[in-house]
């Protein structure tokens, strides 16, 4: 359940193995008020002092590659994703990138200008790294779903409970399955009283002087700018506009409910000097979007919370470009019951 981009991908890889699928989704398919819908969103491989879940990211964004394929659609902008690290940290994180077989460089500030890098810092550039193309994408998949034999979308379907075997839909009718997903986004705790906490971010949309254009849509995605070291970015491109953001303007709340009219959050990007120059840009738009994390580990959670009965309850912030690898869980899982069987 969810038409966000756990929901979709899980879909059509669970569609793939032979399996009947309904999605459902509170709101229209692809749902424009899911966490997942945006223009762009960063695909990272590398995490560090965590060989395992570098692994496991280098085998989503393989799959990432595989499915532009098979939804016949360019989302993937190969740009690379630069890290800004403490100048005595780029060379060691750079080995570990390489320990793990990814293509990585070692840069200096200045080779990127219109970045704002902390004081005494390097980058280290990921080449097999970009920006997915996060609206695109979800179109391209409910496209390929729309024409599969074993799949059935259900917007404006409002799910009121879950159990093993059995989904309620607001309405009174009730669907039969072998096994639930519930991947709702922030609302996924509604439904399976798992404990996660909420975080609300601000993100700024700007558009580059004319002259930085050309640059700009050759440039890399980046993280840990600006003065502070908390900030990140994504370029510009494809019809997308540059997006920033930072850590330093994201906070926990009780509910997704409610427009922030407050501005002090912008302002306060717009001065955390992310990119040089920033008064010379166009600031196009302003969204406040939400994630959940685990209110243990602070990240993401795929967990199985009743018998056949799965929730994506947390992202952690990354779950766009995880997304294969939860979807990989749910098959393995509908494998292993058709095996008990």
């Amino acid at each position: 359940m969810g038409a966000g981009v756990t929901g979709l991908v899980t879909a059509v890889e669970c569609a793939l193995a032979g399996h009947r699928v309904t999605v459902l989704d509170r709101g229209s398919i692809p749902s424009p008020v899911s966490t997942s819908f945006d223009q762009h969103r960063a695909l990272r491989t590398f995490v560090p002092d965590d060989v395992d879940a570098t692994l496991a990211r280098v085998a989503a964004h393989r799959r990432w590659l595989e499915l532009e394929s098979l939804l016949d659609t360019r989302f993937y902008r190969r740009v690379g994703i630069v890290t800004a690290w403490p100048r005595a940290q780029a060379a060691e994180m750079a080995s570990q990138a390489a320990a793990c077989g990814l293509p990585v460089e070692t840069l200096e500030p200045e080779k990127l200008p219109h970045l704002v890098f902390p004081d005494d810092a390097a980058g280290v550039l990921e080449v097999d790294a970009g920006v997915l193309l996060a609206t695109r994408a979800l179109v391209a998949a409910v496209r390929w779903l729309v024409e599969h034999p074993l799949v059935s979308l259900r917007p404006n379907s409002r799910v009121t409970a879950v159990d093993t075997g059995r989904v309620e839909v607001e309405g009174g009718s009730t669907l039969r399955a072998d096994l639930v997903l519930v991947a709702e986004g922030p609302w996924t705790a509604e439904l399976v009283g798992v404990p996660v906490r909420l975080h609300r971010q601000t993100m700024v949309y700007l558009r580059p002087p004319e002259a930085l254009m050309r640059w700009w849509e050759n440039a890399p995605g980046a993280g840990r700018l600006g003065r502070d070291g908390r900030a990140w970015l994504l370029p510009p491109g494809d019809g997308t506009l540059l997006k920033i953001s930072s850590d330093a303007v994201c906070r926990e709340v009780q509910s997704v409910d409610g427009d922030e009219l407050d501005h002090r959050w912008v302002d306060r990007l717009l001065a955390a000097s992310i990119v040089s120059d920033v008064d010379r840009y166009t600031v196009v738009a302003v969204k406040h979007c939400h994630y959940a994390t685990d209110a243990v580990t602070g990240g993401a959670l795929l967990t199985e919370v009743a018998p056949a009965v799965w929730a994506r309850a947390a992202c952690g912030g990354s779950g766009f470009g995880s997304a294969p690898l939860v979807a990989a869980r749910i098959v393995g899982a509908l494998g292993a019951l058709g095996e008990a069987a």
